[in-house]
């Protein structure tokens, strides 16, 4: 199961969905998991969705809800219960640090306590999930934690809800492509995952099967994802104690104002590392089953993460 904090959760759905600034993208699988029995991705007009911390967030309801059902009848399944991937960028998301754990009475009340004060938004109108991170030296542990303000959650269930899919689940893209990458078959030492969106990008840094670090920044200038890649690494290596990646993987790089040769060719000459694809590895079935463009994969890839967390170890 994965360690990935979610802010809904409930009985696993077969049904992936995302919902990003210029798309809506629905994967589902057979019942037993073993491949994709169908998929959509439809796009959306400007300004639909901007993802935002503390603001609104969908502006055209209608057009949203009218491409959820279009992906839907793609599927050739009207599913009524789906799990629901959401911007970076329309929550918080925290690495919390004790270096003692507190008791079990007390971890929920100190972990809201913590991050509720940093809130750009009131405590009361705030829903906060959390799982553990890695263990810490001395016994200590670091908490993966997401937060949102819940009418914006509330929103993005609302156009589920119209289209006629309850959200079970609600989380953010980048765990969930981080979800797809650990489906696919263990992956050992430090790897990086490279998430790009149209408007943001997020870099997480994974320790085996434990995040360790994860960003998220605007993008604004052709050279900005390079930028934020090497000050990752140096943090990585002076902070985290961190050596050479294993694995390097990028995913959405055709949304960035680099081509995709480019934003490759920097990532590879500043960490000695070759970039690739988010990797399905042993998940053949499904990776064979999705065929397209590199921008369908992308587009597909954090829907089929979140119906695949259940399957990560």
């Amino acid at each position: 199961m994965s360690r990935l904090p979610s802010f809904l959760a409930s009985t696993p759905a077969s049904v992936g969905v995302e919902i990003a600034a210029g798309h809506v993208s629905a994967v589902s699988l057979m019942p037993d998991g073993s491949a994709v029995a169908g998929y959509a991705t439809e796009a959306l007009p400007t300004g639909a969705v901007t993802p935002a911390v503390n603001a609104t967030n969908i502006h055209d309801r209608t057009a949203v809800v009218g491409a959820l059902k279009t992906a839907f009848d793609k599927l050739g399944a009207h599913p009524r219960r789906v799990a629901l991937v959401i911007p970076d960028t329309a929550a918080k998301l925290s690495l919390l640090r004790f270096e003692k754990v507190p008791s079990s009475n007390d971890l929920d009340k100190l972990i809201r306590w913590q991050v509720r004060k940093a809130a750009p938004f009131k405590p009361e109108d705030s829903v906060i999930s959390w799982v553990p991170g890695v263990d810490l030296p001395g016994g200590g542990r670091e908490y993966i934690v997401t937060q949102a303000r819940r009418d914006i959650i509330e929103s993005y269930e609302a156009v589920c809800d119209e289209a006629g899919a309850e959200a079970g689940v609600v989380d953010l893209a980048t765990l969930n492509l981080i979800n797809a990458a650990m489906a696919g078959g263990a992956l050992k030492g430090d790897w990086l995952v490279v998430h790009v969106a149209q408007d943001y990008a997020t870099i997480a840094v994974i320790r085996g099967t434990d995040l360790i670090f994860i960003r998220t920044r605007t993008l604004e200038a052709p050279g900005d994802l390079a930028d934020l890649v090497h000050q990752t690494a140096m943090y990585h290596e002076d902070r985290l104690e961190g050596a050479q990646f294993s694995k390097v993987m990028l995913s959405g790089a055709h949304q960035a104002p680099q081509t995709v040769d480019g934003i490759r060719e920097s990532i590879e000459e500043r960490l000695a590392v070759r970039v690739d694809p988010i990797d399905l590895g042993e998940l053949a079935s499904l990776r064979e089953r999705v065929k397209g463009t590199p921008e369908l994969i992308d587009a597909l890839a954090p829907a089929l993460g979140i119906v695949l967390r259940e399957r990560v170890a």
